[in-house]
């Protein structure tokens, strides 16, 4: 049977239930897995950038190994992760059955898929105060004005205060100017760097993508990152310019995911 929507499933940890699901398993991370499962520590690779990189390791690895070979197929080309998965409608449960697995009709004039967006303009008050008192001492009508709540906050508060604007500068000229504006005034982005897309849309973001990457390794190195808030600075910075990239460059559409508790998955 021709399968038309390839999705690959990446994760650090092997979890008994991710078997049952009917995706491609894809490894990251040095835990071992079954043989199943893909490798991403041979050919092109940056699998010793893993605890920077998250799951980029396993797309980067994608791109330059595989995605040739489905360049020139009608196919669509997805990723989720161990913990969050695309799902038939919103709504639904996690169920087997209620996972993404073929493109659906209301994809018919779109190239892109990305995951339904989140908001960053409701931060806790005195969360605001605690993690963005640098942002706040310039502007103190942040703390109420929910415009001014943007993702430019939520980064520095949350993965670095001016990490951003250091990793905007080094960005390629065509994408420099309107992706400072997205982040500056912007409430919401598309999460989890997840994506569906046609392979040659795939093809030109991760170029896009892992360029830019490149060159904020420059900027911030490897040495300096620890911690929750910036140990996968480059995922976070992904994460952002993903919301923005799909949005300027493809004709896309938001989609439901699911978040799974895996502490109570075995």
């Amino acid at each position: 049977m021709k399968k038309n929507l390839e999705i690959f499933c990446i994760t650090d940890k092997h979890f008994n239930y991710l078997d049952k699901v009917k995706y491609n398993l894809a490894a990251v991370g040095k835990n071992k897995f079954p043989k199943k499962y893909l490798r991403c520590d041979y050919g092109d690779n940056i699998f010793y950038k893993e605890e920077y990189y998250s799951e980029l390791t396993f797309q980067y690895w994608f791109w330059k190994n595989e995605l040739k070979n489905y360049i020139k197929k009608d196919v669509w080309i997805g990723f989720c992760q161990k913990r969050r998965f695309w799902i038939k409608k919103k709504g639904t449960r996690f169920l087997i059955d209620n996972l993404l697995i073929e493109p659906s009709k209301k994809w018919k004039n779109n190239d892109s898929i990305v995951c339904e967006k989140v908001f960053t303009n409701n931060a806790h008050f005195m969360k605001m105060i605690k993690r963005g008192w640098k942002n706040i001492i310039k502007d103190p009508t942040i703390l109420f004005q929910k415009k001014k709540q943007t993702i430019k906050l939520h980064f520095d508060m949350f993965h670095g205060h001016g990490n951003i604007d250091l990793a905007i500068n080094v960005m390629h000229k065509k994408d420099l100017k309107d992706f400072k504006k997205f982040i500056y005034e912007s409430v919401e982005f598309n999460p989890h760097i997840m994506f569906i897309a046609k392979p040659k849309i795939a093809n030109l973001w991760f170029k896009d993508l892992f360029t830019w990457l490149s060159k904020c390794e420059k900027v911030f190195g490897f040495k300096s990152l620890y911690g929750y808030d910036t140990k996968r600075l480059y995922a976070y910075l992904a994460e952002r310019y993903l919301s923005f990239w799909f949005r300027k460059y493809t004709n896309y559409v938001e989609w439901p995911y699911i978040t799974l508790d895996i502490n109570k998955k075995k």
